[in-house]
């Protein structure tokens, strides 16, 4: 089912969903489902999985020369939403990216998860590599996340690469993009960063999944932003507990989000991470509560592989 149907199903009800990561190459799916089972209580609509793209690294051979090896640390995004959607019975989406990718990988990705009955995708453009300085698109692959929303939408309408094949089936798919309450890093301002936002759902983007803010009035701000733009499609808010000290520098640094003064001098108080933990799940609730009250269509939870401290809030929440 389609997130948007999931929205209208609900009749006003906010409702629980959560992000995972493929485990690390050479660990067994059983990883990922240890972590979704106590989740399964709150009965999510949907599970999104991440895609992490190849990367490249240069292993000096006996002869002096360098050979360009490929690097995959996390593969797997599409077999864990074939078997999320086989052994949980509820939809899976998985994130497909411009980097990596050329316009006919695109085109094989999408028939792959069509034959699976998957529903739904988050199309994102997706960071730099560690060996680029700047975001660098595949050779006739997609520079913008605008232009792969394109590419499935023309897909939905029975468009594919080949315009000789006949009888093509169309696709259905309901696509979501990401959202910035703070701007992308990229982006020049954070109205420039909406303008663009707009065009990705002009393209077909049916609905916008933000990243993670910690101080909810930045999320407001931003739908009021969004809608007096002219942006009608569900903004779906993500969030994020905080779970370790280090995580103070390193979530700014990663991610280009402000922390709230009061967190970080809450996070300073404490004298361990089982004391940050339970600072970042008070906070998580605090936000999901008052998000809740301005009826959001979802609470959608960051958990990167844990879903411990997610249970516990969903736990407070739904």
């Amino acid at each position: 089912m389609k997130v948007t149907e999931h929205i209208k199903q609900s009749k006003g009800k906010t409702q629980f969903s959560f992000e995972i990561l493929p485990p690390l190459k050479g660990q067994n799916i059983q990883t990922i489902f240890e972590n979704i089972d106590p989740l399964m209580e709150f009965k999510p609509p949907f599970i999104d999985v991440t895609y992490h793209r190849e990367e490249y690294i240069y292993k000096e051979l006996p002869n002096g020369l360098l050979e360009k090896q490929v690097v995959r640390k996390r593969p797997g995004t599409v077999g864990i939403c074939a078997a999320i959607q086989n052994k949980y019975k509820v939809d899976a989406i998985p994130h497909i990216l411009c980097g990596g990718f050329d316009k006919e990988d695109t085109e094989n990705f999408l028939i792959d998860l069509h034959f699976l009955g998957i529903d739904n995708v988050v199309a994102l453009r997706g960071d730099a590599v560690k060996s680029e300085t700047y975001f660098t698109a595949e050779p006739n692959g997609h520079a913008y996340a605008v232009d792969l929303v394109k590419q499935i939408d023309a897909m939905n309408h029975g468009q594919y690469l080949d315009d000789s094949i006949e009888n093509t089936a169309t696709t259905d798919f309901c696509v979501g993009v990401a959202g910035y309450p703070e701007k992308h890093m990229e982006a020049p301002s954070l109205e420039s960063d909406i303008h663009f936002l707009k065009k990705k759902v002009e393209a077909g983007a049916s609905y916008v999944v933000t990243q993670m803010f910690f101080d909810n009035q930045k999320y407001f701000a931003f739908v009021d932003k969004c809608r007096k733009a002219g942006i009608e499609v569900p903004i779906i808010p993500g969030l994020k507990p905080m779970a370790t000290a280090k995580q103070l520098n390193l979530i700014p640094h990663r991610f280009h989000v402000d922390l709230p003064e009061p967190l970080i001098k809450e996070v300073i108080k404490c004298r361990d991470n089982k004391q940050v933990r339970q600072v970042g799940i008070e906070w998580c609730i605090a936000q999901s509560n008052e998000l809740v009250e301005h009826g959001v269509p979802f609470l959608h939870y960051y958990s990167m592989g844990k879903s411990d401290n997610i249970y516990t809030i969903a736990k407070e929440i739904f």
